[in-house]
């Protein structure tokens, strides 16, 4: 015989006491705290990475310049490198010769 009612079968609510309320509000805030740091900590290792990146490639650029350089130097060392070079670029002749300055083609 239901008298269409429903039994309540519902737990009665357990009530938060004021020291568990201070507690979760503590352990929020040291977890909210931990975040900020492992955040701040992944922010500076991208940054770190970055920077890396960019000095890397600078220290690539300085390398691949000082062994052009060092060629150069060896090359400069050489007598008729030199001599070479100067006649080419600074139209240096030797004794007797003269030096003829053709137009270069822009017809192509």
């Amino acid at each position: 015989m239901t008298s269409g009612r429903k039994k309540n079968s519902r737990k009665p609510k357990r009530r938060l006491t004021p020291m568990t309320k201070i507690i979760c509000i503590i352990a929020l805030c040291a977890s909210v705290f931990m975040l900020w740091g492992v955040l701040k900590e992944v922010i500076t290792t991208v940054n770190l990475q970055r920077q890396l990146t960019e000095v890397q490639a600078e220290l690539q650029k300085v390398t691949d310049e000082n062994t052009y350089l060092n060629s150069e130097k060896t090359k400069l060392q050489d007598p008729d490198y030199v001599e070479n070079y100067a006649r080419g670029k600074y139209m240096l002749s030797k004794d007797g010769e003269q030096i003829f300055h053709l137009p270069e083609d822009t017809d192509k």
